[in-house]
Order: structure tokens, then C-alpha cells, then sequence
């Protein structure tokens, strides 16, 4: 028996992952510490998505590394992304490292364990499975109320900047029915919230010869007794279908919230980011959403700076997140990713016109997402506690994804985290609503 801890970074996505490492060292047998401080082995799992990304794991790593040296661990593993796809070289830049597994540690990360334990390296083949692999039970690592769920992984999109094809493999649907079965069980455990995750959920069944097969699945979970939202994220713009509308409007269960990634406004640069549909059809897709649904809340990601981004067409995106106000935007600067076609692309955008476009279209959002949420003042919300801050409780809104969106901050509540409450919204900033307890 080891003591092991497991540093997990990246995105929720990835967080699914740890959390089924987690299942596999406990059900080798050793203990689960969230003290680095005296450990046997330190497990991180990385995230090789952009730059910063690989910064942030590299030093991670770097960390885990010193806490060898220091003779405050026996050995350390690093799986995940950044592993995956850079295995090779970060053996030999980090000899100190005792172990590389990809992101298909499943079924191999208690053995690689027993292995850097008894003094033999391990550098994994980090071959990807061409199909969905079961692995056994995880330990969630969120609140008790809240769980990701995987439906799928890898991606067939081959988007020109994105890597993630690359990394984890062909697109991969999971059985439906060990979906379920999870979700029935995260809502036998008293979970509120379910958020659902893939790469491209909008993609599900694809591969298992079905057409349109996420508004059947989203059905099925409706029906499932317990969660209050079933959260849908990553779905590619041009796949949203009638159905799929007509079950987010109307499923009891299903949170009025969707997660479209659009990257761009301007037809040009959709299309030279190898992005399906146009402009024109994405405007449609917001409007048919909100005419389904009027109180859906709408979260989108957008990229600056992509090779070939003229001032003209940055300006067509900043009219279109002008017109359209989405609730929720994340911005990009273009981060030039190895072996993607984008990399081979010429019309650089320098990295300060990248990073006043940025800015200004953060800013421009800001005064969107003020009157957004300005616009809910008055209004009756049921909010999922999660804690409080001098006395007031912190919570979520159906609007609010955990940990990229806003929260709600209400005065004077009593309730306990894990619970909703439901709040009179009295205030409103760029980001976040304030509430007091509905009488």
C-alpha cells in the first residue's frame, strides 16, 4: 500500500479522467492523500490544450519534481496531454520523472504505480483506443452536489488550431447505457446537478451509426428522479438540431443553458479555421434557441488573433457579440499549436494586435454580460448553494456552469450548500447577480 496524491489540471473534461485515476489506486489497494507534503507517489495529470496550458503542467511537474529531490515523495508519474503528446521529449528534459502514461492511463495506472515503486521507470505506449473503454468506478472530486459526466471522448471536427484530434483520438461515443446506469447513481447519491461532457456532444452516436442521438439521450436522463439541471457543454454550433432545441425547452430537467462554441464571426475566418456552418446559420441557431426558450442562457468562446484575422473581420466579431449578447463569452488569443494546419499558416497576427483584440472584445462583453444580468433584477431564481463569504451565501444560477461562470451572492440566507434557495435578484455586475431570500 502507497500513499499517493494526484494534481489535476485542465478541463473538466480531464477532471473526469483524474477522478477515474482516483477509482483505480484505491481499488489497488493504496490511499488516497491531499498532503503532497509526504507522499510515496505524486501522480499529475496534465493538459496540453494551448500554451499556457502546457506552461501550467510543465510547471506542475517541475514541482512534483522538487518535492522528489526534497525526499518529500518517492516518485512521480505524469499522464494526461501534455503525456500524451509529448511523452518522448519530456523523458529525456526531465530525467527526475519516473513515469509517462498518456491519456489512456485507464487500466495501466495502478500497475505503473507498483512499477516507479520498485525502482523501474515507466514510459507508456500511449497508444488511443479506436472505440469506447469502459474503466471502473471513479471518486468524485467535486461537491457533493454537482458531478461531470463523460458521454464521449476524442473529437473528428479537426478544427485548423486545435491539437485535440491529435491527442485523444478518433471521436468515441459511450454506450448509452452506461451513461444512465451513472447517472442514476450520481443521482442515488444526492447529486443536484449533472453537467454533461465531451468533446463535441452534439457528435454523440455518430460512430455507433446513429443520427441526432443527443436530444434521445438528454430525454432519458429527464427522466431520472433527483437532478434538478442536467447541463449540456460543448456543442458544435452547426449540429444543433430541432430536437435538440425542442428538449432543452422543454425537459423539466434539463438546465435552459447550452455551451456553443462559435471561435469566430466573420465567414472568412470560419472557414479557415476548418469551422462548419456560417455566420448567417449560426445567428440562427441563437435566435431559434431563444425563441424555443426565451430564459435560455447561452455561453460561447471566441478566438483572436488567428492567422489571417484582419481588422475588418475582427470588427465583423465584435458587431456580432454586440448584436447577438450572448450571456457568457470566453476569449482565446490564437496560441499556434504544433502539427496543426493552422501552424503552417503565414498571415501571423503579432501578439499585441492579439492582445488588444482581446481586450476589447472582454471589454465589449463586460458591458454585454452588465446588461444581461441586469436584466434579471427583480426576478425570482432558485440557486444551488455552494458556501458563503462573511456571512452571505454563494451560490449558482441555471446560468452559471461551474467554475467558468458567475455565481450569486445573497444577503441574509440561511440555506446550507448542497440546497437551493430560491432569491429575489436585487443587484447585478458584470459577472455576478445579488440576491436576498425570496419572503
Amino acid at each position: 500500500m502507497a500513499r499517493v496524491s494526484l494534481v489535476s489540471l485542465g478541463c473538466p473534461k480531464n477532471l473526469v479522467d483524474s477522478e477515474g485515476a482516483l477509482g483505480e489506486i484505491t481499488r489497488a489497494g493504496h490511499d488516497l492523500v491531499t498532503d503532497s507534503s509526504r507522499v510515496d507517489v505524486i501522480v499529475v495529470n496534465t493538459c496540453g490544450f494551448i500554451e499556457s496550458a502546457r506552461s501550467e503542467s510543465v510547471e506542475a511537474v517541475w514541482d512534483a519534481v522538487e518535492q522528489k529531490k526534497s525526499g518529500r515523495c518517492k516518485a512521480v508519474i505524469v499522464i494526461g496531454c501534455l503525456s500524451q503528446r509529448y511523452a518522448k521529449d519530456l523523458s529525456e528534459a526531465m530525467p527526475e520523472v519516473d513515469g509517462f502514461l498518456g491519456v489512456a492511463h485507464a487500466g495501466v495506472l495502478a500497475e505503473a504505480i507498483e512499477s516507479v515503486l520498485g525502482g523501474q521507470a515507466v514510459l507508456g505506449s500511449c497508444e488511443l483506443p479506436v472505440e469506447w473503454e469502459e474503466h471502473g468506478p471513479r471518486v468524485r472530486s467535486t461537491p457533493a452536489w454537482t458531478a461531470y459526466l463523460k458521454v464521449s471522448d476524442g473529437c473528428d471536427n479537426r478544427c485548423a488550431y486545435c491539437a485535440i484530434p491529435d491527442i485523444r483520438g478518433r471521436f468515441r461515443s459511450r454506450p448509452e447505457r452506461f451513461i444512465i446506469d451513472e447517472a442514476k447513481q450520481l443521482a442515488d447519491s444526492g447529486v443536484k446537478e449533472i453537467v454533461l461532457v465531451g468533446q463535441d456532444l452534439t457528435q454523440y452516436g455518430v460512430d455507433l451509426g446513429l443520427s441526432n442521438a443527443l436530444p434521445g439521450l438528454l430525454a432519458r436522463l429527464n427522466e431520472i428522479d433527483g437532478p434538478r439541471w442536467i447541463r449540456t457543454m460543448y456543442c458544435y454550433p452547426a449540429k444543433v438540431t430541432p430536437g435538440l432545441i425542442d428538449v432543452i425547452a422543454s425537459g423539466e430537467r434539463i438546465a435552459k443553458y447550452i455551451d456553443l462554441p462559435l471561435q469566430h464571426a466573420d465567414d472568412d475566418m470560419l472557414k479557415a479555421m476548418h469551422r462548419k456552418g456560417t455566420v448567417e446559420q449560426y445567428e440562427q441557431v441563437i435566435s431559434d434557441l431563444r425563441a424555443a426558450c426565451p430564459q435560455i442562457a447561452i455561453r460561447s468562446t471566441f478566438i483572436v488573433g488567428f492567422p489571417g484575422e484582419t481588422p475588418a473581420a475582427f470588427e465583423r466579431l465584435l458587431e456580432f457579440v454586440e448584436r447577438v449578447k450572448l450571456d457568457r463569452v470566453g476569449v482565446f488569443s490564437y496560441s499556434i499549436e504544433e502539427g496543426t494546419p493552422a501552424a503552417k499558416l503565414k498571415k501571423r497576427v503579432g501578439w499585441r494586435i492579439a492582445a488588444k483584440r482581446y481586450d476589447r472584445l472582454m471589454r465589449l462583453q463586460q458591458s454585454v454580460s452588465l446588461q444581461r444580468n441586469r436584466s434579471f433584477v427583480g426576478n425570482r431564481m432558485d440557486v444551488l448553494i455552494e458556501g458563503d463569504d462573511n456571512g452571505a451565501a454563494i451560490g449558482r444560477s441555471y446560468r452559471d456552469a461551474p467554475e467558468i461562470d458567475g455565481i450569486v451572492r445573497i444577503d441574509n440566507c440561511a440555506a446550507q450548500p448542497g440546497t437551493f434557495a430560491r432569491v429575489k435578484i436585487i443587484g447585478a455586475d458584470e459577472y455576478d447577480l445579488h440576491g436576498q431570500p425570496d419572503a
